[in-house]
This record gives C-alpha cells, structure tokens and sequence, in this order.
C-alpha cells in the first residue's frame, strides 16, 4: 500500500485582541454631587421633605443601607449616575432606585432607562438572594433628581411613550412610574419651611444660579451656609461638613459665582467667613458707587433680600422701616444679619438710636 500523505496541520490563528474602551471618568463635580447622597440622612431628608405619601412615615431609617453601587453603564455615566438603597418597611425591605441626572438637557427617554435598570436591580436580587418560585420580589421606588435649568417635562411613566393599542392589546403595554425631584421648580416659598431638611438646604444652594449676578447668588448662598453650619455643628456630622466643602468647591460656586476667588477650605466654617468678607467687600463698593449716585436703594434691596433668605417674606412695614435707612445704618443691619436669630434683632439696633434718612 502506498504511504498515506500527512496532511500539514493549519495553523490556529491568533485571535485580535479587542482593545477594551477605556472607562470614562466621571467629572469631579459630579462625583462630589452624587457623595452628599451617599449619606443616609440625605435619603431620609428626600423621603421624608420630598415625597408626601403616607407610608414615608411607615419606614425604619435606622435600617438604611446601600445595596449596589452601580447598574448604569459606563458609557452613560457621563448623563447620570445611581444609587440604590434600602430600608426596613414594616417586616419587609422597600428598595430607592435614586437615579441623579447630571445633564442640563432632559432625556425624554428616562422611563425607558429606569425599566431597564430596575429589571437589572431584579435580577441582582434574583441571582444573590436565590429567590424561588415562592418568593415575591421586593417594591421598588423609582426616583429621579434633575439640577438642569429647564423644567422637566419627559414623560413619567413609560406607558406614555408607547403608542396606543386597540383594546385587546392594552393589558400588555408596560407600566413604570418614577418619582421626579425638579429642583429648579422649588421655590423658596416651598423650601424655607423644610430649613432643617439637608436636601432642601442643597436644593437652595443649588437654585442661586437663576440670580441674575455674583452679588446676589452670594448673598442667598451664605445665609444658607449659616443654616448649615448650625445644623451640623455636632463633631457626628464632620463627614458630611467636608462632603459639602468638597463640593461647593467643585460644583457649585464654581458654577455660580466664577469670577469670585475661592481659596482651598476644609470647614464650612471658613467658608462661610470667606464669603461674609466677599459680600461685605462687595457691600462696600455698594456704598461707594451710591454715595457717587446719591442713592441707597440698592443697599437697602440687599439687606433685603438677605433678610428674606434667612428669615422668609417680610411684613411690608419692616420692608418700608429698612427702605429708609441710610447707608450706614444698613451696613450695620447687613453685619449683625448672620449671627441675629430674629429680624428684631437685625433691625432694632438702629431704630433705638433712631438712624435713618
């Protein structure tokens, strides 16, 4: 028989590998922003300032703790980034699927998302607790925080973005509703009564953008920061004072009040120092430039407005009481304003010696 001919073996060809993408970085502001509601009295602060049902009151927030980091992928977290908790409800856990949208434009598409990532979050739950046939899956709420500058108007259940169906049809269309935190539709009407609310205070520090200069955002921005450092003045809170310091020296006053130096702080404390000499400072070229002019109007529209941030509307008479105050008279209203308690306490200091125009 003739020798069999060796077929020669083919060479494997070495598969290409596939450069990964490198994962996007998600700016620092954001990650500053996303901190502050890594906290546990933050989650609280939205249920219970933010969302007005009666089962709010129902939650143990001494077992609130974070589930998961993260199931929004690396290419969107750019838009916006997540946080899920959960917390006793009763016998049983209620999971908050917080998803914070760091885009000033609005994805119209947000129902859509959020079906995907609380199917994610079932999922997860499926694979790590070894739910069975039995068990029923835990309530989820969906929530949603927007910083951007237009209102939000995308549809809030992903039924709307479905188009209708003859009747037969309609038991199938899926029904996901998320709970949406505007925080540019807050006015200081709605925030001021929640003073010692952290979310709402952030939501305040937020909003000072829609101020038409750096003058006035700073002078909403430090009766704010007086509240703060007032309600965290215990050493339990130091965490989240630097937290807060972190960033508004990344996002906020960045954002607000650019073309105001800001040195390195690490205490509210110093900051808020920082911008009480800022706003005197700028105060006093106030005075300078009415002296010039020969009014006082706009000094005495400042202590105003910083006494209604503090201390909400004002009586019309006490309006009319500081709209007769000479300059000097005011800038002492506007130094005794951040240590005072009461308007009494600002204003009555000059009406006993009787200084006015």
């Amino acid at each position: 028989m003739p020798p069999r001919k060796r077929t020669p073996k083919k060479r494997k060809q070495s598969k290409k590998e596939i450069p990964k993408k490198p994962k996007r970085e998600i700016p620092e502001h954001d990650k500053s922003y996303k901190k502050l509601f890594s906290h546990p009295q933050m989650i609280q602060d939205l249920l219970e300032g933010f969302v007005a049902e009666p089962w709010v009151a129902q939650l143990d927030f001494s077992t609130l703790e974070t589930v998961k980091d993260s199931f929004v992928s690396d290419n969107l977290r750019e838009r916006h980034d997540d946080i899920i908790c959960r917390v006793r409800w009763g016998k049983k856990w209620l999971y908050v699927y917080l998803l914070i949208e760091f885009q000033s434009t609005i994805d119209e598409f947000m129902a859509v998302r959020l079906m995907v990532y609380i199917g994610l979050l079932y999922q997860y739950l499926i694979e790590t607790q070894k739910l069975t046939a039995t068990d029923k899956l835990p309530p989820v709420l969906p929530l949603v925080i927007y910083n951007g500058s237009q209102r939000w108007e995308a549809a809030k259940d992903i039924s709307e973005l479905i188009e209708e169906v003859p009747g037969g049809l309609e038991k199938y269309r899926p029904h996901l509703r998320y709970l949406l935190i505007d925080e540019g539709s807050y006015g200081e009407s709605q925030l001021t009564p929640l003073m010692k609310n952290l979310v709402a205070t952030i939501i305040r520090l937020e909003n000072t953008r829609t101020h038409d200069n750096e003058q006035e955002v700073a002078d909403v921005i430090q009766p704010v920061l007086v509240s703060l450092i007032d309600l965290l003045k215990d050493s339990k809170w130091t965490p989240f004072r630097r937290d807060i310091v972190t960033w508004l020296l990344q996002a906020s006053l960045p954002k607000n009040v650019p073309n105001t130096p800001i040195p390195e702080v690490v205490e509210l404390q110093e900051m808020n120092t920082m911008l009480y000499e800022t706003i005197q400072n700028w105060y006093k070229e106030a005075e300078v430039r009415g002296k010039a002019e020969g009014r006082v109007e706009g000094k005495a529209e400042l202590v105003l407005n910083l006494l209604e941030t503090k201390f909400g509307v004002l009586p019309a008479s006490i309006r009319a009481t500081i709209a007769h105050f000479d300059s000097e008279t005011l800038l002492k209203c506007s130094q005794r304003l951040f240590t005072a308690k009461t308007v009494q306490e600002v204003i009555e200091p000059s009406l006993s010696k009787g200084t006015s125009t």
